[in-house]
């Protein structure tokens, strides 16, 4: 045995019981120790560099779950009944010849993969200046709140109720929360029946899409606009509209009049975060009702909005039922989770859950479980309120950064968004902006994919600021103030003026 193969590397974030057993379990089962004991735990832990009592902690866990087996005066050994589980070994004496190749792309009916959307930096937590839309700092998830629902969902007596298949239903407790303790806050009330739990927002889209449009349907929307959500109605063959936007959100009117749907963000627009006014929020009400179409409400960050007085929600003004409403916990709790809800008429959730059947059936139920209680508990509202007042110091320094050291640029700005909509220069594209950040370590997105138009225009971006620590957001902001006087300066004096 060759003691150099039980080296761990350990990784921050971890605890060490977590990885030396990871570690054993993966050579126990490549047989690596074979019919002979494993060290001693004060071997094992002079070769890790770790307490015996946290190897032996290790061993007796795995004594436990009968990967290892204890022998008095002898030590430990792999458990001799592995061997009647073992999974058959790869063949090695038979050579294969590459696959010739299928042509599979003469088979797809639509090319997914060349739908122009955000290019998301999976490595954005690596950054020391990540403004990056849509996450958040680890170190804000309530994790000991979260842990504590985790355990009692866990419990002899709660884990009844979700480790059973809920088939097509929802979990009633979470159906409940929402229903009682979520959508009063943006003035909707809704029954049990009018509400479906989805895997997050844009899969409450793909269902929609799956069930309301095909090739004879015209959808209306923002442009720019959420790319995935394009790429959603493309997908089902809809026909699209790209709408119009003034400084009150989507223009009314014309552009609306033959559409069957049209999909707005009437709190933020995503992504300019302007605010949709009461005054359009009634117009556009009314033209539904007059041009008989329905509309999509996507509400995405308005828990979190720290607006001391935000406007009502479209859904709780309509009293015709032409408003679907769209919500998640992503912004305000975690975009991990998947946890969307959609509310609309007992007829069309119908409907929705049988397809969602026939894809997933339900959103994970221990996710569901965790969730109501998290809610019920109170935990939920104490973390708003702890965001709240986080985001709104985010935000004023944002505010404060960018009228120092990004004056060149044009800032549209929301008090409750949570991201500034910038035009850079006219001389800049976007593009070689966010190439240039990354070399010191700041992360922002361009803004070319949240437009429709191809091409598109090349000197709009996206700051984010949720994921970000507070102490980062001046020093970040100033680095890029002059990296775009720098690329001003680099810029040849023949360029164009870009859109």
């Amino acid at each position: 045995m060759t003691d150099h193969l039980i080296n761990v590397e350990f990784q921050p974030g971890r605890s060490f019981q977590q990885q030396i057993r990871e570690k054993l379990v993966d050579l126990i089962q490549k047989d690596y120790f074979g019919s002979a004991p494993l060290p001693s735990s004060r071997k094992m832990a002079q070769l890790l560099g770790v307490s015996r009592n946290t190897v032996m902690l290790v061993y007796e866990g795995l004594v436990d779950e009968r990967f290892l087996i204890s022998k008095e005066r002898s030590g430990y050994f792999v458990n001799p009944e592995l061997g009647e589980y073992e999974l058959p070994q790869p063949l090695t004496d038979v050579s294969f010849e590459a696959p010739t190749g299928l042509a599979w792309q003469q088979r797809f009916k639509r090319v997914s993969a060349n739908f122009n959307t955000l290019r998301k930096d999976k490595n954005w937590i690596t950054y020391s200046h990540p403004f990056i839309y849509g996450q958040i700092e680890p170190t804000h998830f309530p994790i000991y709140q979260w842990r504590e629902c985790t355990r009692i969902a866990q419990s002899r007596g709660t884990v009844h109720e979700w480790i059973e298949d809920y088939v097509d239903m929802d979990s009633k407790a979470l159906i409940e929360q929402i229903r009682l303790n979520i959508l009063p806050k943006r003035g909707i009330t809704a029954a049990p029946s009018e509400i479906i739990l989805t895997m997050g927002t844009q899969n409450s889209f793909s269902l929609l899409a799956g069930v309301l449009t095909n090739e004879d349907t015209l959808v209306g929307l923002e442009n720019p606009g959420y790319p995935d959500l394009r790429h959603i109605f493309s997908a089902s063959r809809s026909r699209l509209k790209f709408l119009e936007l003034d400084n009150q959100g989507v223009v009314v009117g014309d552009q609306l009049s033959q559409c069957d749907y049209v999909c707005v963000t009437p709190s933020h627009q995503y992504p300019t975060t302007v605010t949709m006014t009461i005054e359009r929020r009634l117009q556009l009400l009314a033209q539904a009702s007059e041009d008989d179409f329905i509309i999509i409400e996507d509400d995405y960050e308005s828990e979190v909005n720290f607006h001391d007085r935000p406007l009502p929600s479209l859904k709780s003004m309509d009293k015709e039922g032409r408003v679907i409403y769209t919500g998640s916990l992503s912004k305000s709790l975690s975009p991990g989770l998947r946890i969307g809800y959609l509310v609309a008429d007992a007829e069309l959730i119908k409907e929705l859950r049988t397809l969602r059947r026939l894809q997933y059936r339900h959103p994970p139920a221990n996710n569901q479980t965790v969730a109501a209680l998290f809610i019920s508990q109170g935990y939920y509202d104490s973390h708003l309120r702890r965001m709240k007042t986080l985001y709104e110091t985010k935000w004023n320094l944002m505010h404060e950064g960018l009228k120092k050291y990004l004056y060149q640029c044009e800032v549209t700005e929301t008090r409750g968004s949570f991201c500034f909509w910038l035009r850079l220069p006219s001389s800049i594209k976007s593009e070689d902006l966010v190439r240039l950040a990354s070399d010191y370590s700041i992360l922002v997105e361009s803004g070319d994919s949240l437009f429709a138009q191809n091409p598109a225009p090349k000197n709009f971006m996206r700051l984010g600021f949720s994921a970000i620590p507070e102490n980062k957001i001046d020093s970040g902001l100033k680095t890029l103030g002059e990296l775009i006087e720098r690329l001003q300066i680099e810029a040849p004096t023949h360029a164009h003026t870009m859109n």
